[in-house]
C-alpha cells in the first residue's frame, strides 16, 4: 500500500511538471538585434502587469517607468512590494500579462531568451560558484584571455588571493563554491560582470549576505567599472541606494515614489524617508 501511494505521488508530480508552460525559444530566426544592443541601456516599462499564474492576483500593477540609460537607480520597498518580480520580468523569467518592457526601443518579448539574457548582467542575491576552476567560473564559455581574467580579478580585489594558489586560474572550485567564503563568492560574481561589460547591470539584493567591508568594496568597484552603464539595485541595506541617481519606491506592486535620494529625504513625510529612518534605527540598536 505504501509503495502504491509513493507511485501515485510520483505520477501526480509528473503531471504537475507536464502542465508547467514551456519557456519561450532561446532565439528567434527573425531576430535582427544590432551587435552592440543595448547601446544606450534605456529601459521603459509601459503599463506593466505581472502575475505568476492566471488564477493568482497581480504582483505588479500597471508600472509605467523609464530607467534612463547610464544612470543608477535604486529600487526599494518592503517585502512583497514587487521588487524581485520586476527583475524577473526584465529577464523574462516571468512574462508580462499586460504591458511591455522596452530596452533601447526593443520589446523584449519579441526576441529570444538567449538573445536577451546574454546582453544583460546580474549579481544575484545568493552568490553562485560552480564545480570546476576559477577560470571556468569567471569565463564559462572561454571568451576571454588570461590577461582579461586577471584584470577582472584585480578589479574585484581577488587577484592576489588567486595568485597565492598553486594552480592560479586553474585552482579547483568544489560544488557550490564551498571552499570559498560567501564574500569571495560574491566578488567572483562581481568579476564575471566586469568581464562581460554589459550596458545593463542588475544587483538583486547583492549585498544582503556579505559584511560591510565587502559591501563597500562592491559599491566602490561598481562606481568605477560601470560609470556609464545602467545599474539597477535592489538593496538589502537601504543605504546602498543613497548615492544612486534615482530611487524608485514600490508598494504593493505600484510605483509610489520616484525622485533623487536627496529630494526624497528632504520630504520627511515620504515613504523613502521613513524606510531610511527605520533602517538607521535598527542599525543603531544592533
Amino acid at each position: 500500500m505504501c509503495n502504491l501511494e509513493n507511485k501515485i505521488i510520483s505520477v501526480e508530480r509528473i503531471l504537475q511538471y507536464i502542465s508547467i508552460p514551456a519557456e519561450p525559444p532561446l532565439s528567434m530566426s527573425e531576430d535582427k538585434l544590432a551587435r552592440d544592443w543595448p547601446s544606450e541601456g534605456e529601459i521603459q516599462l509601459h503599463d506593466l502587469h505581472v502575475k505568476y499564474a492566471p488564477q493568482l492576483p497581480f504582483v505588479l500593477k500597471g508600472l509605467t517607468v523609464t530607467f534612463p540609460g547610464g544612470l543608477k537607480t535604486g529600487i526599494v520597498g518592503r517585502t512583497g512590494s514587487g521588487k524581485s518580480t520586476l527583475i524577473q520580468a526584465l529577464f523574462r523569467i516571468v512574462d508580462p500579462t499586460i504591458g511591455q518592457i522596452l530596452i533601447d526601443g526593443v520589446d523584449i518579448c519579441t526576441i529570444g531568451l538567449h538573445d536577451l539574457r546574454s546582453r544583460l548582467s546580474i549579481i544575484p542575491q545568493e552568490p553562485t560558484m560552480f564545480e570546476g576552476t576559477v577560470r571556468s567560473n569567471l569565463d564559462p564559455l572561454g571568451e576571454y584571455t588570461d590577461n582579461q581574467i586577471w584584470e577582472a580579478l584585480d578589479c574585484c580585489q581577488l587577484g592576489d588571493e588567486v595568485r597565492k594558489k598553486e594552480l592560479k586560474l586553474d585552482s579547483p572550485v568544489i560544488e557550490n563554491g564551498e571552499n570559498w567564503s560567501v564574500g569571495q563568492r560574491q566578488l567572483v560574481c562581481l568579476g564575471r560582470v566586469i568581464l562581460k561589460r554589459s550596458k545593463i547591470l542588475v544587483l538583486d539584493e547583492a549585498t544582503a549576505s556579505v559584511d560591510t567591508a565587502t559591501d563597500n568594496l562592491i559599491q566602490k568597484t561598481l562606481r568605477q567599472q560601470f560609470s556609464e552603464a545602467t545599474v539597477i539595485t535592489i538593496a538589502h541595506r537601504i543605504t546602498s541606494v543613497l548615492d544612486s541617481d534615482m530611487v524608485l519606491l514600490l508598494d504593493n506592486g505600484v510605483a509610489v515614489e520616484r525622485n533623487t535620494p536627496a529630494k526624497l529625504l528632504e520630504d520627511k513625510s515620504s515613504l523613502f524617508s521613513k524606510l531610511v529612518a527605520e533602517y538607521t534605527m535598527r542599525s543603531t540598536h544592533t
